[in-house]
């Protein structure tokens, strides 16, 4: 069975998520692997305020990501709560959102360890639904419990909003305008994003998990995101 990360908060004891978790690298080459969007997204707290920090990359002439690549994005102003999006396509509706209990920068302050693991675990046991399909879920980071959360039926406007800004982007991190007022601040800070495209790893029916590709070519994934439904 694959190593776990060496933290006390990286206990993922899950069965499930145990049999989807890969070996994390070494200590030393995780320190020379953070300079992917997981670190552009840490480094939010030090922007100025008019700062529209966007990291995309261009257009290569060839292509670096497999067309079946999963789009994953986490937003969220700086003092609300963060929302996850996950799209087969970025210019399709998201097939799964979800505002996450936890604040944007509590989980920014999360990725200062490099290695982020959010899992969400549902506790429905009728299994008359695709796991994505399931409403009510256990979110769990870094393997401490943080709350729970249900799936939206409908996207909010400030979520429409985001989906419709960053409908041309398929990586990137930064700041964007709010819906309101067109301005780069509210009173809820500043609204910042970070898109991946994922590798999709399917364990069974009732286990999937999401690893962030990284554009630099950094060997391992810094971002892991597990969905686990009860037995």
């Amino acid at each position: 069975m694959p190593t776990v990360h060496s933290s006390p908060y990286l206990q993922m004891d899950n069965p499930a998520i145990m049999s989807l978790l890969r070996p994390t690298p070494g200590e030393k080459h995780r320190k020379s692997s953070s300079g992917g969007l997981l670190r552009m997204f840490k480094l939010f707290p030090m922007l100025t305020s008019g700062c529209k920090m966007v990291a995309l990359l261009g257009r290569p002439k060839k292509p670096l990501l497999k067309d079946s690549a999963t789009t994953g994005t986490i937003f969220g102003y700086r003092k609300g709560r963060v929302c996850l999006a996950i799209q087969d396509d970025p210019h399709c509706v998201p097939m799964f959102v979800i505002e996450l209990p936890m604040l944007t920068s509590l989980l920014q302050k999360e990725m200062a360890s490099d290695i982020v693991r959010i899992a969400l675990e549902s506790e429905t046991k009728t299994h008359k639904k695709k796991l994505l399909e399931e409403f009510v879920w256990a979110v769990y980071c870094n393997g401490r419990k943080v709350g729970y959360s249900i799936r939206r039926k409908q996207l909010s406007d400030d979520e429409l909003h985001v989906m419709q800004l960053l409908r041309g982007v398929s990586m990137g991190a930064g700041v964007l305008p709010s819906p309101n007022d067109k301005e780069t601040v509210t009173s809820d800070g500043e609204l910042t994003y970070m898109r991946a495209r994922f590798e999709k790893v399917v364990g069974s029916k009732d286990s999937e998990a999401l690893y962030m590709i990284n554009p630099d070519g950094a060997a391992g994934p810094e971002l892991s995101i597990f969905f686990v439904r009860a037995r």
